[in-house]
């Protein structure tokens, strides 16, 4: 698996914002992709030493439209923490949005 397939995207949400500020980011992974996989994937495309990886898989929700009733998609989520003074660009100038 190449590893653009490995991360799929980061995922923006509030408490992605805090992880960030601890040098830990969060991204939308291949649900067959493992910790090895997305390790590599991570210090390959954005140049910075992994420490620690950690992942799950998000269930899927019941969702309701009108009388239509369905699910979202379940997908797979990693944490991953890179070494002290190392930052991924892409959430770089996110963390002010905290407060």
């Amino acid at each position: 698996m190449d590893h653009s397939q490995v991360i799929i995207r980061p995922v923006v949400s509030e408490k992605s914002y805090v992880l960030a500020a601890n040098d830990k980011y969060t991204f939308r992974v291949h649900p067959d992709a493992h910790k090895t996989q997305i390790r590599q994937a991570v210090e390959a495309l954005f140049d910075v030493k992994v420490v620690e990886v950690r992942t799950l898989s998000v269930k899927s929700k019941p969702k309701r439209r009108g009388i239509t009733a369905g699910r979202t998609r379940s997908w797979k989520k990693a944490i991953v923490q890179v070494r002290a003074g190392d930052t991924i660009p892409i959430f770089q100038g996110l963390e002010g949005l905290e407060g």
